[in-house]
């Protein structure tokens, strides 16, 4: 037991330095699997490489054909085709719920959060100015509309960490529909009316728009094309998956084929963008592997036996014991896919087997795991946290305090409220 808080506490501390955790993860391994009296060749070589290369193998399509998806959009212009028509949609007047609704489509349809910072920042940095709205809001808003309810909560979303519950419960991406759509309203309009709330107290104390010290990556380019046709491979994405039922490695790829298909003047540069996110999505991929091959030599060691008794013994609702196990995890590793893949690599099966004794629905483990995943991921040392603030040009002390609010804070209480419903039996 104190081997694994230890090599817990060494992969947060060190991922919190910016160290990435494709080599932090065997580290804080090795310590779990030196404390737990396994040897230290063999943990590695086999234990940990075995998990890392399991989940690689039934994940990376996804990732990879997500990412293409994501560039592809990004680079035809049809991110911001669909950006900027909401955004004319919504007003100067009401620039906050216009990006935070830019974002919640895109994240949405399937486009990866790092890929709509780009996409929608330029666009989002003219509103607030237009609104002269402080730009300390504008990490969060990003954040609200990319990381929360569009990432875990709502049924069917194509995200990474709506999917990768399913292998551990048989589940399907829709899950526990009704947690799901309480938690996102819960999500999105507790975040939006914090938000609001945060700009007048702004702009009552005299705090308007500045314009940011680096100004390279705030173009906002008008030739996009038609939005209906960029919303369309989104919306073949979601349908295909949530409808039609089919796996999301087809949806994926009738997804890019689409934006080929209706870009095809643009055939020169499909190459550079195909290789971009192919090439991006490897780090993704691995990044989480190497976080789930912590996971499997947690698992190996005789003090597991004893760290499942604890999470399994938290009193009441075994969905309780869940969202705790997947929010620690996701917050040492600074990741939501990480954490919900270490927890649900060592404790999936566990779960499992509580659900089939207690009566507890799957759909509903599976809501709670995506859910849990979405909380204490946004620690300061996460790595979409870090993106957002660099690409916005704030700093932590600046717009921190907010992300936590609307990233944390509330997911956490739609996470409570998911789990109450489903002691009710409502799903």
């Amino acid at each position: 037991m104190f081997g694994i808080i230890l090599g817990l506490i060494v992969l947060m501390v060190l991922a919190y330095l910016g160290w990435s955790i494709i080599w932090v993860a065997p580290i804080a391994a090795g310590v779990v699997a030196l404390t737990g009296g396994l040897d230290l060749l063999d943990a590695y070589s086999n234990t940990y490489m075995s998990g890392f290369v399991n989940f690689a193998k039934q994940w990376f399509p996804v990732f990879m054909l997500s990412a293409i998806f994501g560039k592809l959009m990004e680079d035809t212009g049809m991110a911001k085709s669909v950006a900027v028509s909401l955004s004319k949609l919504m007003g100067k007047e009401r620039a906050i719920l216009g990006v935070l609704l830019s974002c919640a489509v895109l994240t949405y349809g399937g486009i990866s959060l790092f890929v709509v910072v780009f996409a929608v920042y330029p666009l989002a940095l003219s509103m607030f100015r237009e609104a002269n709205l402080s730009r300390r809001l504008l990490p969060a808003t990003v954040a609200l509309g990319s990381f929360t309810f569009t990432m875990t909560a709502i049924p069917g979303t194509p995200q990474i960490q709506n999917l990768i519950p399913i292998q551990y419960f048989e589940t399907s991406p829709t899950s526990a529909p009704i947690m799901g759509i309480v938690a996102a309203v819960i999500m999105g309009a507790g975040g939006y009316y914090y938000l609001i709330r945060r700009q007048k107290k702004l702009t009552a104390l005299g705090e308007g728009f500045e314009e940011p010290k680096d100004n390279s990556v705030v173009k906002v380019t008008r030739d996009t094309p038609n939005v209906i046709l960029s919303l369309l491979p989104l919306v073949t994405v979601l349908v295909t998956l949530n409808l039609l039922k089919w796996d999301i490695i087809v949806s994926l790829i009738a997804g890019n084929l689409l934006i080929l298909l209706l870009n095809i003047t643009k055939i020169k540069g499909f190459v550079k963008a195909i290789n971009a996110g192919a090439v991006g999505s490897v780090t993704a991929i691995i990044n989480t592997s190497a976080a789930v091959g912590f996971g499997t030599v947690v698992q190996a060691v005789p003090g597991f036996k004893k760290l499942t008794e604890i999470l399994l013994g938290i009193p009441g609702n075994p969905l309780i014991s869940e969202a705790v196990a997947v929010n620690l995890l996701a917050g040492a590793t600074g990741s939501a896919s990480g954490g919900m893949g270490i927890a649900l690599e060592a404790l999936g099966e566990k779960y499992y087997q509580v659900a089939m004794d207690s009566g507890v629905s799957l759909d509903a483990f599976h809501r709670i795991a995506s859910l849990s995943s979405g909380g204490l991921d946004a620690l300061p040392h996460n790595g979409a946290v870090l993106t957002v603030l660099t690409i916005t040009g704030m700093t932590h002390k600046n717009s921190y305090r907010d992300i936590a609010v609307v990233a944390i804070g509330i997911p956490i209480i739609a996470t409570a409220a998911a789990i109450l419903l489903a002691s009710f039996g409502i799903y």
